[in-house]
């Protein structure tokens, strides 16, 4: 065991810095030194108390860092590498991950903060069966919401299949250009609904035997007639954020940002100093003014 601090929140608006009792490491886990830690969202909805609080050992899930120790089943990464990590508790100063956690990544810069990407390529690549079937230069696919997880969907369809994309949506119109569009036609193939609202069930946008994916939390309970969506043998799928194959996500992201297939670089708005800046950190995460993505706390 080790003692390290974290940060951490029982959910009364504010983190606040404790203690943490680090187990040692499992033959299958490696022990990494953080670097930077993405600020999530469901970060600062714990800290404002709309669930939780987590325990200790659950606070942080967007990390990247290094690695100080092995177990003696790891094999993909050896001590001095860097890796993304996707679990907890990433605000630690040290944290142990586990196998199907964690991926190497070429150098320390927040786009290697992989686990956000990596949630948005989650919600395509779990279909992948199903756009390669429809993939076409006809099909019509349509993207509802312009946020970071739409534009990762977007840049990951146009570098694997042939759709015709529409994107629904009026924010961030910098990264999109003009690339969004007000309103929806009909008669989508395939429609992905990264939306907190409902126009996916109100309106007719799908062709018969089409497939909706919802990639995003509902704030309010839904209405639609289920007995138009079953007459066209309309396909609702979930994709789920805890999958187990969720490191070939990552892996994925990885290697498409390296390529340059996958642009992130406007994604992180601010990075914030560990020692002096984390309470800021979580205070402007929790603002979000305008022009203000996302920020990330870093320990180097």
């Amino acid at each position: 065991m080790k003692t390290v601090k974290i940060l951490y929140t029982e959910g009364n608006g504010s983190f606040e810095e404790k203690e943490f009792e680090l187990p040692n490491i499992q033959d299958n886990e490696i022990r990494v030194q953080a670097k930077m830690t993405g600020v999530c969202r469901s970060d600062i909805d714990m800290m404002n108390g709309k669930f939780g609080p987590l325990p200790l050992e659950m606070q942080g899930h967007e990390g990247l860092g290094e690695v100080l120790e092995c177990g003696k089943d790891v094999k993909d990464v050896q001590e001095g590498d860097l890796v993304a990590t996707r679990g907890e508790p990433a605000y630690a100063d040290e944290y142990n991950a586990r196998a199907g956690t964690y991926v190497k990544v070429p150098r320390l810069d927040p786009k290697y903060i992989i686990e956000p990407v990596a949630c948005g390529l989650n919600v395509v690549m779990q279909e992948e069966a199903q756009f390669e079937a429809r993939s076409n230069k006809d099909a019509k696919l349509c993207i509802i919401g312009s946020g970071f997880l739409a534009w990762v969907v977007y840049q990951y369809l146009n570098a694997n299949y042939f759709f015709k994309i529409d994107v629904i949506g009026k924010s961030n119109k910098e990264l999109w250009g003009d690339k969004l569009k007000d309103n929806f036609d009909n008669d989508y193939d395939i429609v992905i609904d990264l939306n907190t609202r409902d126009e996916v069930f109100k309106m007719d946008l799908l062709k018969p035997q089409g497939l909706i994916i919802l990639g995003a939390e509902k704030t309010n309970s839904i209405t639609t007639n289920f007995d138009k969506l079953l007459w066209n043998a309309v396909t609702v799928v979930f994709p789920s954020p805890r999958q187990k194959d969720f490191k070939r996500c990552m892996q994925t992201a990885v290697k498409m940002i390296e390529s340059g297939q996958l642009n992130v670089d406007n994604f992180w708005t601010k990075g914030y100093n560990r020692n002096k800046e984390w309470q800021t950190a979580f205070a402007e995460g929790n603002k979000r003014m305008p022009g203000y993505s996302r920020g990330y706390i870093e320990w180097c």
